[in-house]
């Protein structure tokens, strides 16, 4: 259960991380980049923040361009939010992978039919 101090901060990093995405497009190329979720430890020191990558053929290569730029995007981000947070926490990034799960159950599904 998210206290409302984690969910606000959730949201703030949310908005932030998909500005940040959305100017530095041209850094990745050919992708679009969603931050689905983010979620934060209740001591206030990680954020796991999902991303949905498209197109799927590009999500490893943009993924891993993702994490070697991690040190940039948390210092472009705390630039953003200094005057909202005491400490920013530290960038855990995870790809997610709702949108293939729900496509495969889809799939069998829609086998399962035929």
């Amino acid at each position: 259960m998210d206290s409302t101090r984690q969910s606000k901060i959730s949201r703030l990093l949310q908005k932030e991380l998909a500005n940040y995405f959305l100017i530095n497009s041209q850094n990745y190329t050919g992708a679009m980049i969603s931050v689905s979720e983010v979620r934060i430890t209740p001591d206030l020191d990680e954020a796991r923040i999902f991303v949905s990558i498209f197109p799927n053929e590009k999500r490893n290569e943009v993924f891993q361009k993702i994490e070697e730029d991690t040190k940039e995007i948390r210092f472009e981000t705390a630039k953003q939010i200094r005057f909202q947070l005491r400490r920013i926490p530290e960038l855990i990034f995870l790809k997610d992978e709702t949108l293939d799960y729900a496509e495969r159950i889809q799939q069998l599904l829609d086998k399962d039919k035929k």
